[in-house]
């Protein structure tokens, strides 16, 4: 593979032969492991006629729209900051499915932790039961809020392309492919029984190749990059599954684990529960690892393109010199946001008044802590990795030229 010069500030040439060829057989695999998952489910069916958690009753999710509000007897709660508590029985036109035009009653219990009190004419979203004697009826689940986050969604992508330009909009190439692996390929497989934490490190892989390959071709930047990345969440995942055995703690503490956990005792998923919170390490150091490297690998394709006389040794130290500076900045960044996404858990156990042992010993803030700490190291050791693994293949054609 040829490595084209380049400039300082000079963007190198990005879809070269090679890239193209990465493009399309990981295009391959994604379609191969698409069709095999989905006619999977076409040749043995991929539902029952009723739902496994009766057999009296076909469950489907539509959406409808409030034309009339019949009765309503909420009022609000003082003790809840106001929020409204109570019920309202609406007249709700099916928007969706098999009974769209249809217009039924629906009960809307709301309070301040559950439902939400709605108007004429809000979009709603549906439980839809059948009944085995044909007879059907309609529940009260959420306000369809997809229209108002399809509008950030798109708010979103105009501040990237504007701002980040071309480069921006591949990014947001990356990002969508990367959401399509995790709901289209990840999460199937796992429900098919792949073993939890190969099976995320893999795709996790995957996507990050791809993501570096749209981003900027097959170069030398890139596959310094990649290599960064996988070096540094396979570090990651070493390290969860190290404190997990220490700690004595696993996926099946994880709150959100009890649900499964019950659908499996079922029978009705086949899911590896011990490696959840091991795996979540994996997804949650990706995005952090991802943007380390790049910057580590492309900052040192500039000082080699500004003094390419520079050898292996002052390449690295330049590497650690940038990586310093990001460590601080990155290493809260992934912290907080662990906690920020357990914040109200934080008020309440520090409204509990626990002691520190007590309060650091609870799954619930030693999952958090786990998970922070792991995805932060496998980022820090992704900056001497990636400047090692850079610095090399900067310098290796020099040396072959030699």
């Amino acid at each position: 593979m040829k490595q084209a010069k380049k400039q300082p500030g000079q963007s190198l040439p990005v879809y070269d032969k090679t890239s193209i060829i990465v493009l399309a057989v990981a295009a391959a695999v994604f379609l191969a492991l698409l069709f095999w998952l989905r006619s999977e489910d076409i040749l043995h069916g991929s539902g029952k006629l009723f739902s496994p958690f009766s057999d009296q009753e076909f469950v489907e999710y539509e959406k409808g729209t409030v034309v009339e509000i019949l009765s309503d007897d909420s009022q609000p709660d003082e003790a809840a900051d106001g929020a409204y508590i109570g019920s309202q029985q609406l007249s709700v036109k099916i928007k969706s499915g098999r009974y769209k035009g249809e217009t039924l009653q629906v009960q809307n219990a709301f309070g301040p932790l559950s439902g939400v009190r709605v108007a004429e004419g809000d979009s709603v979203t549906l439980t839809m039961k059948t009944f085995t004697d044909g007879t059907h009826e309609a529940m009260m689940n959420e306000v369809n809020r997809v229209p108002v986050l399809a509008c950030f969604l798109i708010l979103f992508f105009l501040a990237v392309c504007l701002v980040g330009g071309r480069t921006g909009a591949k990014s947001l190439v990356g990002l969508i492919f990367t959401f399509v692996c995790l709901f289209a390929i990840l999460i199937p497989l796992l429900f098919k029984g792949a073993p939890m934490v190969l099976t995320t490190l893999l795709v996790c892989a995957y996507i990050a190749l791809v993501s570096f390959t749209v981003l900027g071709g097959v170069h030398r930047k890139t596959i310094s990059a990649f290599l960064g990345t996988v070096a540094g969440t396979v570090l990651a995942m070493l390290f969860g599954l190290a404190v997990q055995s220490l700690a004595k703690i696993d996926g099946f503490r994880i709150e959100d684990a009890e649900p499964l956990l019950t659908m499996k005792y079922q029978g009705l998923v086949n899911i590896g529960l011990h490696g959840l919170l091991v795996s979540g390490i994996i997804v949650s150091a990706l995005g952090a690892v991802m943007d380390v490297a790049m910057s580590i690998s492309s900052a040192l394709e500039e000082v080699h393109a500004a003094n390419p006389a520079l050898k292996q040794q002052d390449l690295f130290k330049s590497g650690m010199n940038i990586g310093r500076d990001m460590v601080g900045t990155m290493t809260n960044t992934l912290i907080l946001a662990f906690l920020g996404c357990e914040f109200t858990l934080m008020l309440f156990i520090y409204a509990r008044q626990m002691t520190f042992y007590h309060l650091f010993s609870t799954p619930f803030v030693s999952l958090e802590i786990i998970s922070g700490l792991a995805s932060s190291l496998g980022m820090i050791l992704a900056i001497p990795l990636t400047a090692l693994i850079s610095s090399t293949l900067i310098t290796q054609k020099k040396k072959k030229r030699k």
